[in-house]
């Protein structure tokens, strides 16, 4: 079953269904450095892996980035 979710404003089509946790993995993203949001609310971490995206779902995932002055 192919479904279409917008991920930071842009649309991706992937084959089947899936957990955050692996659309995390399989966009090659460490859970432990990012924030992601499911259809306009922030997801707890230990929900990554029990929360399954659905077709036409909006994922907006935020990156920590380190640094300063």
């Amino acid at each position: 079953m192919m479904i279409t979710v917008k991920i930071n404003g842009e649309k991706k089509s992937f084959e089947r269904t899936m957990t955050l946790e692996e659309l995390l993995k399989k966009l090659k993203l460490d859970r432990r450095l990012v924030v992601v949001e499911l259809n306009y609310k922030v997801m707890k971490k230990e929900l990554l892996d029990k929360v399954s995206i659905r077709d036409k779902d909006n994922i907006e995932i935020v990156h920590f980035v380190g640094g300063g002055i």
